[in-house]
């Protein structure tokens, strides 16, 4: 039941995803079209097109991105053994959760000063164009207290095994 649930939330969040890359398209083809077809330029689609793609990298980053998914350099974790992974995965967790927790607080209080400024054309209110920072924030909290949790009980996922597409011939 749960599994089913997580799994629908990840579908949406991947098609908030696919959503955000459409507007994306569609304000950069608005954007030709006007400037270079009717000689008519326009700021509004850059100002979209910004947010969408900040919205759509932390987007992205907090619900779509799967752990296995990012980009690490496993130097150092590659050559330990079980234990070693289990206390190198629960520093980097703490870690984590150290530094983005000291940083949420001031982040929040710069997005809510910002509700005083609004886009130049679309006129959106800047703290909602820059609150998806704060989710993504609190998901890489949570994803790292998971990370945390789970190096302390010794379960882990296994390390993926690297396919010939990641590795290189030296």
């Amino acid at each position: 039941m749960i599994d089913h649930i997580l799994k629908q939330l990840h579908r949406f969040a991947e098609a908030v995803a696919a959503t955000l890359l459409a507007v994306i398209f569609a304000a950069f083809i608005i954007q030709i079209v006007l400037r270079y077809v009717f000689n008519w330029p326009v700021g509004w689609t850059t100002e979209l097109s910004l947010a969408a793609w900040l919205w759509l990298v932390l987007w992205g980053a907090a619900f779509v991105l799967k752990d296995d998914e990012e980009i690490r350099i496993e130097i150092l974790v590659d050559r330990m053994g079980p234990n070693g992974r289990r206390v190198l995965a629960g520093l980097g967790a703490l870690c984590v959760i150290v530094f983005f927790g000291m940083s949420l607080k001031p982040a929040y209080e710069y997005v809510a000063f910002m509700k005083v400024e609004k886009s130049s054309y679309m006129g959106i209110r800047m703290d909602f164009t820059y609150s998806i920072y704060i989710v993504f924030v609190v998901a890489v909290l949570l994803r790292a207290l998971r990370t945390l949790v789970r190096a302390i009980r010794g379960t882990l996922p296994a390390p993926r095994a690297p396919d010939a597409a990641t590795t290189s011939a030296i």
